[in-house]
């Protein structure tokens, strides 16, 4: 028997799961969203970080007017950038406004029940039953370091999305592996922190976004395309604004456009930071990597199929982060075993649901299936919108009319 029962379990307190919980919670549902509010991008982001995307595009999802980042800061104008700490405050003054409340605790698992719905196990210990499980734990669980440091130490080599900190790295040598905004910004925070930092970058050169311009004549406008919270252009506004469109299109089209769509590149007004305090090699693409003590052998082929080894004291991997359904510890095995994939990432209907009944993915783990503006905090609010809605629709009590927990509702370990 399960210690409570609620109608949504959330697992994760980020951008896409409070956003999810504010549209619930408007309609009545009970709901339980576990996770301290922004934690990741609290204690997972560099100090000294800016968001790259525009304030009017960095809004959580609500039914509840007044409550994008614009109306929260309404003095937050195009092309200034957003501080992290001031990212992370509007975050959490949504969830106080929207959410009634969080359980700071993290998801162990998620087990399937009999006859059906889940039972969420807490860090805490207490176990929840519940028809719907909503996961929408970022990016946090699909951070990407390259095959050829697997292994390694982490004393040597780690993920970006590992360092609040840098000054750490104070009068060290260190390797960031990368070309996009991570690792750019990365470089350049270790250089504000005193360290010795080396971009090392497959592309042949860094590409930069342009300033974006208030006001752009008529002429530019029709031949440029609308603006849209992934950029400009008519193709970029459809992936944007109508992300559900994507999901009809075929399979390698959709991981196109993934992928193609916002490369890598630097924000225009990092541009003037990354200066000669940051060793840069381009068109290098890493082969091998060997530990040597306390330092790092890095060997890396440039465009004339020359092989350069570079030491350091330590690497970062600023190289994104990968959708993968098996990497989801908090799923029971075989839970995860039940959810259709495609390339790791969960195969979606309409409403973000997966293969298993009443199960939900929201952010980066639906990219696959509509598209890229998943992976930025933009889609939050359709993907909260369409999730939402559709758990409107089906739920039911789960208590019963004594109001005493359903026992049935427990754990089926029968294909664990």
């Amino acid at each position: 028997m399960s210690d409570s029962a609620s109608d949504v379990v959330i697992a994760g307190a980020g951008p896409y799961g409070l956003s999810t919980a504010a549209y619930l919670n408007t309609f009545g549902i009970d709901v339980r969203i576990i996770g301290e509010p922004m934690r990741f991008w609290d204690a997972n982001m560099p100090v000294g970080m800016f968001l790259k995307s525009e304030p009017f595009a960095s809004s959580l999802g609500s039914p509840q007017p007044g409550m994008r980042f614009t109306d929260r800061h309404p003095g937050w104008r195009l092309g200034q950038p957003i501080p992290l700490d001031t990212f992370v405050e509007y975050g959490r003054w949504f969830a106080a406004e929207t959410v009634p409340a969080t359980d700071d605790a993290q998801v162990v698992t998620v087990e399937r029940a009999r006859p059906s719905g889940y039972v969420v196990t807490l860090s805490t210990g207490e176990t929840i039953a519940t028809r719907t499980v909503v996961v929408a734990v970022g990016v946090g669980p699909f951070a990407h370091v390259p095959g050829e440091l697997a292994g390694m130490p982490s004393s040597l080599v780690s993920h970006s999305s590992a360092h609040r900190d840098l000054t750490v790295f104070a009068g060290k040598e260190v390797a960031v592996l990368g070309a996009g905004q991570s690792a750019l910004e990365t470089a350049v925070l270790l250089a504000d922190a005193g360290a010795h930092p080396h971009l090392i970058a497959r592309r042949a050169e860094i590409d930069w976004n342009v300033v974006p311009k208030e006001r752009r004549p008529l002429r530019k406008r029709l031949l440029g395309g609308p603006r849209s919270g992934l950029g400009t252009g008519y193709r970029t506004w459809l992936w944007a604004e109508r992300p559900g469109i994507v999901r009809h299109l075929p399979e390698e089209t959709r991981r196109r456009i993934v992928r193609e769509t916002l490369p890598p590149a630097g924000a225009w007004w990092l541009r003037s930071r990354l200066d000669d305090r940051v060793r840069v090699s381009t068109g290098h693409h890493l082969v091998k990597a060997i530990e040597d003590g306390d330092a790092i052998a890095l060997t890396t082929v440039d465009r004339t199929g020359r092989r350069v080894v570079t030491e350091a004291e330590h690497v970062i991997a600023a190289t994104g982060y990968v959708p993968d359904v098996a990497r989801l510890d908090l799923l029971a095995a075989d839970l995860r075993a039940r959810v259709s994939t495609r390339v790791g990432a969960p195969v979606l209907t309409r409403d973000f649901e997966s293969s298993s009944s009443g199960l939900y993915f929201a952010g980066l783990a639906a990219a696959h299936t509509f598209g890229p503006v998943m992976r930025f905090v933009h889609g939050a609010d359709f993907a909260a919108r369409r999730i939402a809605h559709h758990i409107i629709r089906r739920t039911r009590p789960m208590r019963t009319p004594t109001g005493r927990l359903n026992e049935a509702m427990e754990p089926d370990r029968t294909h664990s």
